[in-house]
């Protein structure tokens, strides 16, 4: 716990300071949602006030540093909970109030945890914002031939990089991915879970066409 408050400290410190010069980084991302990103109008018009409230989002470092710390091999994920479609923005409504959950690779030192978490921040454009809690853990992060699979702590992803673009009843991708990519595609999250309490939520949303996976360079 101690270790726990220490680092939150010292991201609050890092949020109100200027980024260090040294940020080159180079890596894979996933993430996956609670309302789908590919379906008809009449689907996401049901989802869009009731679902899409939660996500994961994931990222392996393949090389490069952070705020002048080298991150190479390292990978961080978030598990994010608002009060609203975390999405809803680019359908004209407002931004949601978020809490995330941040899981830093247990293969990190000190600085690089405090950079892993400053990274996840900056490349998701606030959407992991109101950290609540961060926790060092082994993490795993395979980006396969033909799919992704994370698991951190109270997290499990796997993502299905092959999803049908079938256009029937309209259906068509209406969101974007949280983080800033170099190329993103748009997958079916056959696992997508959230356990733990941090957050006061839980989720188990299987099968849907609710993931984006991609490369991303800062």
């Amino acid at each position: 716990m101690k270790t726990k408050v220490m680092l939150l400290a010292a991201l609050l410190g890092l949020a109100i300071s200027p980024l260090s010069a040294g940020s080159s980084v180079t890596g894979k991302y996933v993430e996956a949602r609670t309302a789908e990103v590919f379906t008809g109008g009449c689907i996401m018009g049901s989802e869009a006030e009731t679902v899409g409230k939660q996500a994961v989002l994931a990222w392996k470092v393949d090389r490069g540093s952070f705020n002048g710390i080298s991150l190479d091999g390292l990978s961080v994920v978030a598990a994010v909970a608002g009060d609203r479609n975390l999405g809803i923005q680019e359908i004209g409504g407002g931004r949601a109030n978020v809490r995330s959950a941040v899981f830093v690779d247990d293969r990190a030192n000190a600085a690089q945890r405090i950079a892993l978490v400053a990274m996840a921040t900056e490349l998701s454009k606030g959407v992991v914002g109101n950290i609540v809690n961060v926790t060092p853990a082994p993490i795993q992060f395979a980006d396969q031939e033909h799919a992704v699979h994370v698991a951190a702590g109270q997290v499990a992803l796997d993502v299905n990089k092959h999803m049908t673009h079938d256009p029937t009843c309209g259906a068509m991708q209406w969101f974007h991915p949280f983080s800033s990519l170099t190329d993103a595609a748009m997958g079916v999250a056959e696992q997508h879970m959230f356990t733990g309490t941090s957050l006061g939520t839980k989720w188990s949303d299987p099968n849907k066409r609710s993931a984006f996976f991609g490369t991303f360079s800062y």
